[in-house]
C-alpha cells in the first residue's frame, strides 16, 4: 500500500511538473504552429523586457526624433516580425531622457513615436496595427544621471496589444 501511495505521488508530481509554464510566463500558446520560435510573445509584452517576440527597441540621439541608420536596420526587423505575424497589434512607446522639462520631453517622445510610426506605415505595416503614446521621461529604463543611462531612456519601444 505505502508503494502504491509513493507511485501515485510522484506520478502526480511528474504531471503537475509537465503542466508548468515555460520561462518567463510564456505558455504553449507563445510558440508558432511549427514549435520553432525561441521568442516569448505575451500580451503587454514590451520589447524592452524582451517580452514582445522579436520586436527591438531602438535608440535617438540626444533631443533628436530622427531615426538612425541602425535603427533603421532593427526597424526592418521588427517589420519583418509584424508582417509574419499579422495577428500582432503594437503600441510605440516614445520616450526622453531626464533632461529638459516634463512637456520638452512628452513632445520630443511624441515626435520618437511618430517618427516610428511614419517609418512602420511608409514600409507597408498597416497603421490600424498601431497606436502611439508619449511617455516622456516618465518611464525610464535606466537611473543614472550620466550619458550612458540617457542614451538608454532615449528611445521608443513596442508593447504588444493584441495577439
Amino acid at each position: 500500500m505505502l508503494k502504491q501511495f509513493c507511485l501515485f505521488s510522484l506520478l502526480i508530481f511528474v504531471v503537475a511538473c509537465s503542466s508548468a509554464k515555460k520561462k518567463n510566463g510564456a505558455d504553449d500558446s507563445d510558440a508558432d504552429v511549427s514549435g520553432k520560435n525561441d521568442y516569448v510573445l505575451e500580451l503587454n509584452g514590451d520589447s524592452d523586457s524582451g517580452r514582445a517576440g522579436h520586436l527591438k527597441t531602438i535608440y535617438f540621439d540626444y533631443r533628436s526624433a530622427n531615426i538612425t541608420a541602425e535603427s533603421k536596420k532593427m526597424l526592418d526587423e521588427n517589420i519583418a516580425f509584424l508582417v509574419a505575424n499579422d495577428a500582432v497589434n503594437i503600441q510605440i512607446e516614445g520616450h526622453a531622457d531626464e533632461r529638459g522639462s516634463s512637456q520638452f520631453n512628452l513632445t520630443l517622445g511624441e515626435k520618437r513615436a511618430q517618427s516610428v510610426y511614419d517609418y512602420l506605415t511608409g514600409r507597408g505595416v498597416d497603421g490600424k496595427k498601431l497606436t502611439m503614446i508619449s511617455l516622456g521621461k516618465e518611464k525610464p529604463v535606466s537611473f543614472g544621471h550620466d550619458e550612458e543611462a540617457w542614451s538608454k531612456n532615449r528611445r521608443a519601444n513596442f508593447v504588444v496589444t493584441a495577439k
